[in-house]
């Protein structure tokens, strides 16, 4: 690493320190609470690429109120799952991921019990979530967040844009890398409480196309501000 990088990456340090105490002053510092246990997270996740909140929650709910429990999934036809996730999109895709998915782990583990993802070193929990087909460090990252509290950082899209227009990466990182590279520059016992301020704000506040810079609580720190 040359003096120069080095001396960037410290500086962004300072810079996403200094974003987490601006942020947690205006939205309040988020603790960490269970959102769904592990296993309806992963499956939940695979619902919620490329659509809405509203629209994926629909999906999930379908399911499970459907099938009931996550054998019956696996089990099932793929269009009787395709059927009850057509709200969420992509249904035929997901449907399939879902059902291949399933039938992995239960290969694997012999249930659908990933609890012990817990007692596993933050690398290897991810490496075997990735180890799945359709899983990437999205996912891995939300599921490991949002089920088990680990101090790890998911990149959705507002985050993503919002530490390029702040230069907290370069603007050549694509979202994979993201996630590492963030994780490497915030503390651990914030990670959380940052990931949920900084979504927030993205949707308030610093919008793609209209940002309102002017009631920006971050335009101190912001090379992008209008």
């Amino acid at each position: 690493m040359s003096i120069n990088t080095s001396k960037k990456i410290k500086s962004r340090i300072k810079k996403i320190n200094m974003a987490i105490q601006l942020l947690e002053e205006k939205y309040g510092e988020i603790e960490w609470e269970l959102r769904r246990d592990p296993m309806s997270e992963l499956i939940y996740t695979i619902l919620s690429q490329h659509t809405s909140d509203i629209n994926s929650i629909r999906a999930f709910n379908n399911l499970i109120k459907k099938f009931k429990s996550f054998e019956l999934i696996k089990d099932a036809p793929i269009e009787d799952i395709e059927a009850q996730i057509y709200t969420g999109g992509l249904a035929k895709i997901k449907a399939s991921r879902i059902k291949e998915v399933l039938k992995i782990i239960y290969l694997d583990i012999g249930s659908f019990d990933i609890s012990f993802l817990s007692e596993m070193d933050i690398i290897a929990a991810k490496s075997w979530l990735k180890s799945l087909p359709g899983i990437g460090p999205k996912t891995a990252a939300i599921v490991l967040c949002f089920s088990f509290g680990m101090p790890v950082m998911p990149v959705d899209t507002h985050i993503f844009r919002l530490s390029k227009r702040l230069d907290f990466i370069d603007n050549k990182v694509n979202a994979d890398d993201a996630h590492e590279i963030l994780e490497e520059m915030i503390m651990p016992k914030k990670i959380f409480s940052f990931h949920m301020n900084l979504i927030n704000h993205g949707r308030q506040i610093c919008n793609a196309r209209n940002p309102k810079c002017g009631e920006c609580v971050l335009n101190t720190i912001c090379p992008s501000k209008q």
